[in-house]
Formats: structure tokens, C-alpha cells, sequence
């Protein structure tokens, strides 16, 4: 009778976070921690951030065998997996067949922006105010590569940091703009102010950016996508800037927004 009850007893469930599928994952990859797509792999490896690359094991092709060496080149070991295994890193993103597991990305402080730049005449800085779209933040990475800004700000709390679907829009521009991340934006004006830095925010009243003066070090403020500027932050502003509109729409989109203003910076001065 005692044999027949040990025989009939039920085994203990296991316990939680144990699987062996979480402990495979979380041995071959931190999904925090990955950039995905060509541009962003490359620019990742190059940039000495690469810790293990995954490649698609049905893929053939001159790109996927570039990647290969450029990782060999730079001592990044790769594993060939299943179309799937990638999917399900990436959330069903882009991922162009590889996936590369990296080093956390590294912020800087304020102290830590300024310093680096401080040979630079004419800083300009991208301020971002609780932007929560990573499309946009990426976008706007890219512009900002593309237009000579020298360093985005963007708080830690509400609103998107450098994750992986940030990486791949910016496609790669995330390895060369230096990002400080920062508890309070208006302290953040605070100290700009005592560097010397003149502070222009977005808003739909204010002056045609047109006619806006962009000498000496500057500090770009783009709102949140729905909200826009915090009215905290609003008092702190220089100046307005509007970009004059014809159409129905109230306003552009944060990314398109700023691209274009980030361009006329870019342009005055290079006359």
C-alpha cells in the first residue's frame, strides 16, 4: 500500500523562470541588447559593440558573406540559426537575416555631453521631450547624423531609450551621436543656459523658422508626439519656432518636424 501511494504521487511543477527553453534564449541572446538589419549590424561590428552574430541559415548572397567577414575581421563568433529563431528575437521585425547580439548601449551624462564636445564651435543639440515612438527617435537619429548635430538628450523617464527597433531606423547612426540621458529637462535648460546655449522650442505660434537665427551653440527642443512641449519646459525656451503650414493638418509629425528644421540649421550654416 505505501508503494502503491509513493508510485502515485505527482512530481513538483517547476519552477518559474527555469524552462529550458528561457535558459536557451537567455544563453544565446539578450533581447535588449541586439541590433538587427544590414546597415545597423555593421555599423554595430565596426564600432566594436558586437558580442555574437546570428545569420539566417537559408540565406545565401555577396551581402550576408560581407557581414560574415566583417565579423571574422573583428573576432565576432556567428551561429547560423532558423529563419524562426530570428523572428522571435526581433518581434517579427526587419531583420534582413542577421541579428547581432551587443554590449549594452552606453550613455552619457549631461557633464559627460558637454565635455566631449567642448572644443566644438557652435554646438548644436537635439533635445527631445518625452518622444515615445521609437520610429521617430530612430529617424531622428539618422537626420541628426546626416545634419552635423553633435549630440541628442533625451530623459530616462516617459519616453523611449536606444532599443533595438531604435538601432535598426536609424540604420546605424546610433553608433556615431553621442546620447545623454538625464532625469529633468529643465534643469537640463538650466545648465545650457550657463553654458552659453540659446534654447529654441516647436510650437504653432512663434517665429517662421524661416527667419531663425541659428549662431553660436543652440539646443533644439521637439515635444512629445501628441502632447508636445512640457509647459515647464516651454518657459524655459529662448525663442519659438513654427514651421508654417497651408494645408488641413494641425502639425507634422515629430520626426518630419524636426528633420526639417535640423536641416535648416545644417544649411544656414553652411553659408
Amino acid at each position: 500500500m505505501r508503494n502503491n501511494q509513493k508510485n502515485n504521487k505527482k512530481p513538483f511543477p517547476p519552477k518559474k523562470g527555469r524552462s529550458n527553453t528561457h535558459k536557451k534564449i537567455n544563453e544565446e541572446v539578450v533581447l535588449e541588447d541586439v541590433s538587427f538589419g544590414r546597415h545597423a549590424v555593421v555599423e554595430a561590428i565596426m564600432a566594436r559593440r558586437g558580442n555574437k552574430l546570428f545569420l539566417q541559415e537559408d540565406l545565401k548572397g555577396q551581402k550576408i558573406e560581407e557581414v560574415k567577414l566583417l565579423a571574422a575581421e573583428y573576432s565576432v563568433p556567428v551561429k547560423w540559426v532558423k529563419k524562426q529563431k530570428l523572428d522571435e528575437i526581433t518581434n517579427q521585425e526587419n531583420h534582413q537575416g542577421m541579428v547581432l547580439r551587443t554590449t549594452p548601449f552606453e550613455y552619457l551624462t549631461l557633464d559627460e555631453l558637454l565635455t566631449q564636445t567642448a572644443e566644438k564651435e557652435n554646438r548644436f543639440f537635439l533635445i527631445l521631450d518625452s518622444v515615445m515612438d521609437p520610429h521617430n527617435l530612430g529617424s531622428m537619429m539618422r537626420t541628426a547624423d546626416a545634419t552635423g548635430v553633435d549630440g541628442i538628450i533625451i530623459p530616462k523617464h516617459r519616453a523611449v531609450g536606444i532599443t533595438p527597433v531604435v538601432v535598426k531606423t536609424s540604420t546605424g547612426a546610433v553608433e556615431h551621436i553621442p546620447v545623454a540621458r538625464v532625469t529633468n529637462l529643465s534643469q537640463v535648460a538650466t545648465k545650457l543656459k550657463a553654458e552659453n546655449f540659446w534654447l529654441f522650442g516647436t510650437d504653432m505660434e512663434g517665429t517662421d523658422y524661416r527667419h531663425w537665427n541659428v549662431a553660436g551653440n543652440i539646443g533644439l527642443v521637439i515635444g512629445n508626439e501628441g502632447k508636445g512641449m512640457s509647459p515647464g519646459l516651454k518657459k524655459e525656451m529662448d525663442e519659438l519656432i513654427t514651421i508654417p503650414m497651408t494645408g488641413h493638418v494641425q502639425s507634422l509629425n515629430a520626426s518630419v518636424a524636426a528633420g526639417l528644421l535640423m536641416y535648416e540649421v545644417f544649411r544656414k550654416r553652411l553659408n
